[in-house]
Parts: structure tokens; sequence; C-alpha cells
């Protein structure tokens, strides 16, 4: 079954959290390669000092810690400090670039690293692209998404779901905003499109699953998780709902008088399904009364449109699909392409049940994937259907924490970079359709992954056009001399001590940026062309900078980098 794709609660404070206190038998790593592995499977970055409190505290101490730290600097802290959330003769409210700079802002910079990389993990699960929001107020709407993934990313996969479901820049993207029940007299019909992603994308997947992944078959056929009929009963549930304007205030629009502009409080509170906060009336009517039934569940006729979402969303949660569906795709995000069966297994048995007889519990689950032992097992370095491609917004994000990016207006002013030829390739929240960048099920056909039966889901954005444009942004963004980076600046402050001394050099960068992945003969290539740059230890830092800046280049277009071990 194909789908169609489209084309965000106010509260800062992030889902109660309940990690056990750090013990002091705890596993350690026994190096410092082993600590960054693991630093760059959590989070962006594996600097130096991050590094030795891994190496003194062991993995899931750190990662207690970590975890309940709630984002720094929220997406509506960004927006209301910079005034981008006002009607002025700027027109914010009629663009898309803010909403670019909030995001390489969380990313780039600040604090709760490991919330940040598990939000954007989910993201990519949750999909909703900035591309294609059709509302005033884009960039806080988008705000409004990344905050919800922030605040629910170690709390409840039921309470995320709801809050996705009633994001009015998800209401926009796929078409549930304005969605209403149908009316034979106008050949109308619930739109079917939300009803149709929560379903393959966002909970059960297309097929049924064991719980260690692998498809259920009936007879050697793969067996369908819902119907044509399923998709028709389903969208009916998410018919009613509209924008709240209860709230809202409207300002003359600065370059046209006659018309106003809503205040941007309406697309960050959940729609509702009250008409009376609703900018408009719809006199023919709202929600689907009558009886709803799909995948086994019932739904009385009469039933209220708050009442038939959580009876429906409490189902879909429950379906034995959701925990192996979804843990595969977080490992795949955030570990490797090809978890093995045992590890889906592990993953999806805390889903079920966190230890505490909670389903859902996605705090537990993230520290299931990175804690288990397939992840953390070094032997799987030189196993090679181990590991993921890194995607190209990975790079440049360790790329700018790594060497303490400074952003000059403090705004973070980088725009979409989704174009391959000449930039990244990848922006976030700018995927190109709701199947994400890439899918989980894809690999490069004639390659030596298909012939291994090797999935490769970050390989879709690989082409010869992507891979020369990341060399040529890569060579251009080590000094920021971009015309699209020129708001942000490299410090380089551990590197210019040992950029005298070439092979330190490299064992530092070999290190922070690949967990001592580089092979032999890399490492001999890239020592040999930075000794063709002279430095002395008294040398001016233009001199090591041009040193520090090729050994950049030549470790982050290494295949040793570009594939995560």
């Amino acid at each position: 079954m194909s789908a169609c794709g489209g084309g965000g609660g106010n509260s800062n404070s992030s889902s109660a959290i309940n990690f056990a206190p750090p013990t002091s038998l705890a596993r350690k790593p026994q190096s410092d390669a082993e600590a960054a592995r693991f630093l760059l499977q959590a989070t962006f970055s594996a600097s130096p000092g991050a590094i030795n409190q891994v190496m003194s505290e062991g993995y899931e101490p750190w990662l207690n810690r970590e975890m309940r730290q709630a984002n720094d600097f929220t997406a509506q802290q960004y927006f209301e400090a910079r005034g981008f959330d006002q009607v002025d003769d700027n027109r914010f409210f009629n663009g898309t670039s803010t909403g670019d700079y909030m995001i390489w802002s969380q990313l780039l910079s600040g604090g709760s690293a490991v919330r940040k990389r598990f939000a954007l993990a989910l993201s990519e699960f949750f999909v909703v692209s900035l591309n294609d929001i059709n509302l005033s107020w884009r960039g806080p709407a988008i705000g409004e998404y990344w905050d919800i993934l922030n605040r629910n990313a170690f709390g409840s996969f039921r309470a995320l779901i709801e809050e996705i479901t009633l994001n009015p820049a998800m209401g926009v993207y796929l078409n549930t905003r304005g969605n209403r029940r149908a009316d034979p007299r106008r050949g109308r019909v619930p739109d079917e499109n939300f009803g149709r992603e929560i379903m393959q994308l966002f909970s059960i997947g297309l097929f049924e699953l064991n719980q260690d992944g692998t498809p259920r078959l009936n007879s050697g056929e793969l067996i369908e998780t819902y119907t044509n009929d399923d998709v028709t009963e389903i969208a009916k549930v998410f018919t009613g709902y509209d924008l709240d304007y209860s709230q809202t205030t409207f300002t003359p629009d600065p370059g046209n008088p006659s018309r106003t502009i809503a205040s941007v409080d309406h697309v960050r509170r959940p729609m509702t399904a009250d008409p009376s906060k609703w900018s408009r009336s719809l006199n023919d009517g709202f929600h689907a009364t009558e009886e709803k039934q799909f995948l086994g569940l019932t739904i009385p006729a009469g039933t209220s449109a708050e009442e038939s979402l959580r009876l429906a969303l409490d189902h879909l949660v429950d379906h034995p699909n959701v925990g192996p569906f979804f843990a595969r795709q977080m490992i795949q995000r955030l570990v490797t392409s090809n978890p093995s069966p045992g590890y889906i297994s592990r993953v999806a048995a805390v889903f079920a049940n966190n230890g505490r007889g909670q389903r859902g519990d996605l705090g537990s689950v993230f520290k299931a994937i990175l804690l288990d032992e397939e992840a953390l097992d070094p032997a799987k370095v030189a196993d090679p259907s181990f590991g993921k491609l890194r995607e190209p917004m990975l790079r440049f994000v360790q790329l700018a924490r790594t060497f303490g990016v400074r952003s000059e207006s403090g705004n973070f002013e980088v725009r979409n970079l989704s174009n391959p030829a000449n930039q990244l390739g990848q922006s976030p929240l700018r995927s190109p359709s709701v199947f994400n960048f890439f899918r989980p099920g894809y690999f490069p056909t004639g390659s030596q992954s298909a012939a291994n039966n090797l999935l490769a889901p970050e390989f879709q954005l690989v082409n010869e056009t992507s891979v020369a444009g990341y060399v040529n942004f890569l060579e251009r963004a080590v000094d920021t001399s971009a015309w699209f980076l020129r708001d942000l600046s490299l410090r380089y402050s551990a590197e210019l001590p040992l950029a005298h001394d070439a092979a330190g050099l490299v064992e530092h960068l070999d290190l922070v940026l690949t967990a001592n992945q580089l092979s032999a003969s890399v490492k001999d290539t890239i020592l040999s062309a930075l000794e063709d740059i002279p430095v002395e230890q008294n040398s001016p830092d233009t001199d090591k900078l041009r040193r520090i800046h090729a050994g950049v280049v030549l470790v982050m277009a290494s295949t040793d980098y570009l594939v995560q071990k």
C-alpha cells in the first residue's frame, strides 16, 4: 500500500524521568576509543572532556546524568529572544528561514546534546518537513514540533504520538487540520492521509512482525497489518480538528494594513475539536460521529472527537508491532543499519515493559539501544556487516561541536543546506517527503550491500553529485568560507597547540572524529599530506590552521570516517 505524504502544549519542562542512580559497578569503557565510540552513538561529538567523563563514570551513570537534562534553550525561547515571532516589517510570519536558523542553533550548539540527538532520531520517524507546512509562522510552527520531540524524548510513546497528532505543523502537513466528516451530497469523504501514515509510518508498519523484527508469515507470505477498509475507518477518527485561535490576537500587516496577521500562539497550541475556538464556522458538521471499526477496534456511534482519538491511539500503541517496528528504526538511526534479531528483540521487550510495568517508556528504550552488548561490543568495529553511513547533517553537526562553533550574530543563520551539488545534501526538518530522507529498508541495487543482504538506508542520499558536493562543502566548512556559513566561525582551540606535531594531530583527530577507526594506511596517507604543510611550534596561527583544516577535511572525507562503527 503506497502512501501519499504531505508537503506543533507549550510547556518547556521535560517528561518525568526515573533513571537509576549511578553505581560503582557500572560497566566502563576500557579505552578512550571505546568511550568516544559510545559518545558518537549517544550524542553528536566526542570531546576529550566527555571521553574522560565516560571513562570515569561508566556508560550508564553518564547516560543517566545526561538524560536528566531538559533542553537548555527551547525553540520557543529561541524565537522569543530574537523577536522572530513578532509581527513587524521583517515579515517573519511569511518565511521559513527562521525555522532553519532555529534547528541549526539547536543542533550545532548548547547542552542537552543527548536529548537533542534522540529528538533528531525521532524527527526521522515522526516526519514533518518545513518544505511543506503551508501556514503562517512556519518557523515557530516547526519549532513547536521540535520542542514536542525534545519534551517527550525520554517520556511516553503514547503521550508523544498524541501531541504529534494534535500539533498544527503535523495537522497542516498531513491534512488533519480542517478534516471534515463525510458529506454524500457533496461527494466529500474524510481525508485519509494522516490515518494511513499513523499506521504505516508512525506505529505498526505495513506487515506483521515477530518481536525480533522478522516478518510473520502465513504459508510463506507476508501478512499485512491493515487493509484499505482500516484506512477508511481510522480516517474518521481524525476529523473535526482545527487550529485553536481562542487566545489569538490580530495585528495589521505592516506591508498591507488592509489585512491582519494572527499572533504566533495558534501554531503552538494543540489543535482543538471545539468549534468555538476556531477562526471559522463549518455549518455542515465537523467530526464523524458514526461507528468506526479498524484493526479489531470498534468505536461506538456518538463518541466524541476527543474520546475517539484517545481510544484509537491507545489501540495503536498497544499493537504488538509497535515495539519491533520502532526499535529497529531507532537502532538504525543511532547504532547500526543491520541490527540482529536478538538486538531488536531485546529493545522491543523494553518497549513492551520497562521493568516497572510501563509500555512505551522512551527513556528506557533509548537506554536499551545504547547499552546493549551489540552496541558496546568493541569487536563490532571489525565486523563488515555492522555500522551505518553517517548522515550528512550529522557530519556537519559533529564538525561544529567538535571544533567550537560560534555564531557571530548569535542566531546561527544557516539556511536550508539540502542542495547536494554545492551544499550538504541534507538539512534537518527538511525531508523531501513523509517517508524521511531515506527508507529504512533501502539498499543500493547492484551493490556489495545488496549482494550480502545488508540494508544501507543512508545510501539513498548518495550519488555522484552528492559525493563531490560533500567534499566541496567540507573544504569550505572547515574555515566557514562558504557564503551560507559566514555567520559561523570555528575555533580549533584544542588543535592549535598540536598543529606543529603532525602525527599527534592525526592521532587527536582520529580519536575525536572516528573513535580511532582510521586504518593504518589511511592515517599514513593523511600524515604524509600534513607533513607537506610546513608548521613549526612558533608558526603563526594562519599556518597552523592550514594544516588543521587539511587534516579535518582528509579525515572527514575518508571512508573510515563516513562509515560509523
